[in-house]
């Protein structure tokens, strides 16, 4: 090295110096918002998983999870805008829209699934609701759901029971 030529440090492929800034304060409040998500979605899944269909006790909590972190992920701050903030909310819909229409499936016998995909949409909402401090919104939307899935369904077999109506016959 000659005398007044600058020094470079040694390359190195990582920054010994970098510095994580972790807010355990919001952490933890992610946290528990991610929680309360989970169990507001147990109820459905537990009655889809004892009913015997496909998505049940592991999907519905894990979507439910997933939709509130997505929009944890995005929430308003300042490194993220309300334009930001609204394409991840899209991004969660179309999403789970995408698992919801794989729950559909289309045999001779008709259309089955369609109630998996509805709920499946409906509970991705309610993480999203968890994650935006809508409680009340997403505790109601899990209840009306689960009050859908079990009070309904003797309604629809009942209706599912009876001969279709022949389309030239005339409502009397």
């Amino acid at each position: 090295m000659h005398p007044g030529e600058a020094r470079t440090p040694p390359f190195r492929w990582y920054n010994p110096h970098m510095y994580f800034a972790i807010d355990w304060p919001q952490g933890l409040e992610d946290v528990i918002k991610l929680f309360i998500a989970y169990v507001l979605a147990l109820p459905v899944g537990w009655y889809r998983e004892r009913e015997a269909h496909s998505a049940g006790l592991r999907t519905f909590p894990v979507v439910a999870m997933a939709s509130c972190g997505y929009v944890l992920l995005g929430a308003h701050s300042n490194h993220m805008s309300l334009e930001g903030q609204s394409r991840i909310i899209q991004g969660v819909v179309a999403g789970i829209g995408f698992i919801g229409g794989g729950a559909i499936l289309k045999s001779d016998s008709g259309v089955h699934g369609i109630a998996a995909a509805a709920s499946i949409w409906n509970i991705g909402v309610v993480g999203a609701s968890v994650a935006q401090d809508r409680y009340l919104l997403a505790a109601m939307l899990a209840a009306l759901n689960l009050i859908t899935l079990r009070l309904l369904l003797p309604l629809k077999t009942k209706l599912d029971d009876q001969p279709p109506r022949k389309p030239d016959a005339a409502p009397k």
